[in-house]
C-alpha cells in the first residue's frame, strides 16, 4: 500500500458527482440521504459493470470489487473510508454444496462478482489444495449439472436451491483461513481527481446509513426479496462499513494472496487519496 503524488490533482469542475452504487441492499448504508443531495447523480449496477462505467468515465467515483483494482493498466485511487466488508459471517456470499466443501472441483458462480470468485479461488487452494473449475450459472443453468455454485447479495435470500444441503460463508471461511477482516468493495476514482468534496459526502452518509441500518432494513428488505428480521442482523451485526486499520491489513493480504496464486498479471499496490 502506498500513497501516491506523483499524479497531478484535477479539478473537478462537475456541479454534480456521478456515482456508480451498488443495486443491493447491502449498499443502501452507504449513500443515505444521497439522493437527496442536488449534487450527486445515483448510477445503479451490480458490482461487476461498475469497474466498466469506471473505466469508460460514465461515472466519477464507483463502489468498484476490490479485485478489479488489481486489474492491469487501472490507475485508481480509494478516495472514502466507507466500503462494504465483514469480519466473519457475510450472510451473503455463499458457496451452495451438494458435497463436502473439501469435495468441491467446479464451482458455478454468480456473474455479477468479481471479488467473491476469486475469494472462493483462494480460499479452497489455501484451505483444501484444490484449484477450482469455475463455470458461469445463470437462470438457465440446469441445477442437475452444478456441483455447487456460489451466489452473492439479494439472491442468496431469494433464490432457492434444492438439494444444496451444505453452505460455506466465504466471509467466515476467510476469517478462519487469516484471522482478518474481509473487503468486498470500495469507493474508487481515477488517479488524480480531487475528491475531497465527495470524499466527505461519502463518508457522512455511511455514518448516517449505518446509525439508521435497522430503519433502512425495514423499509428496503422487504422489496427487496429479505424478512426484516434477517435483513436487519444482516446490516447491523453481519456487514462492516468502515475502512479502518484491520480492513486495510485484510484487503492487503487478500491482494497478496490474490498474487501469490497468480490470479493477477501484476504486483498490486494499493493507492489512497
Amino acid at each position: 500500500m502506498k500513497e501516491n503524488n506523483e499524479i497531478p490533482m484535477i479539478e473537478n469542475r462537475n456541479k454534480v458527482w456521478r456515482l456508480g452504487v451498488v443495486s443491493y441492499l447491502n449498499a443502501k448504508p452507504l449513500i443515505a440521504g444521497l439522493d437527496g443531495d442536488g449534487t450527486v447523480d445515483l448510477i445503479y449496477d451490480v458490482p461487476s459493470r461498475l469497474p466498466a462505467m469506471l473505466d469508460e468515465k460514465s461515472v466519477d467515483v464507483a463502489l468498484v470489487p476490490v479485485i478489479d483494482m488489481a486489474e492491469e493498466g487501472r490507475r485508481w485511487q480509494i478516495v472514502s473510508d466507507a466500503c462494504i466488508g465483514c469480519d466473519g459471517e457475510t450472510l451473503t456470499v455463499r458457496v451452495f454444496s451438494r458435497t463436502r466443501p473439501e469435495s468441491i472441483r467446479t464451482l458455478h458462480v454468480d456473474g455479477d462478482s468479481h471479488t467473491s470468485v476469486t475469494l472462493a479461488r483462494i480460499i479452497w487452494q489455501e484451505m483444501y489444495g484444490t484449484c477450482l473449475t469455475i463455470l458461469p450459472f445463470t437462470d438457465e443453468t440446469p441445477l442437475e449439472s452444478c456441483e455447487a455454485i456460489l451466489l452473492i447479495g439479494d439472491k442468496v435470500v431469494n433464490h432457492a436451491l434444492i438439494g444444496f444441503d451444505r453452505e460455506t460463508d466465504l466471509g467466515s471461511a476467510w476469517k478462519t483461513l487469516t484471522g482478518l477482516p474481509f473487503v468486498f468493495a470500495a469507493w474508487a476514482s481515477p488517479q488524480g481527481l480531487d475528491t475531497a468534496v465527495i470524499a466527505d459526502k461519502l463518508n457522512r452518509a455511511r455514518d448516517t446509513g449505518v446509525a439508521a441500518a435497522a430503519m433502512i432494513a425495514a423499509d428496503f428488505g422487504p422489496g427487496m426479496g429479505w424478512p426484516v428480521a434477517l435483513a436487519t442482523r444482516y446490516l447491523t451485526k453481519r456487514l462492516k462499513f468502515h475502512l479502518g486499520p484491520r480492513q486495510r491489513e485484510g484487503m492487503a493480504r487478500f491482494l497478496e494472496l490474490v498474487t501469490a496464486h497468480r490470479l493477477v498479471s501484476t504486483t498490486v499496490e494499493i493507492v489512497y487519496a
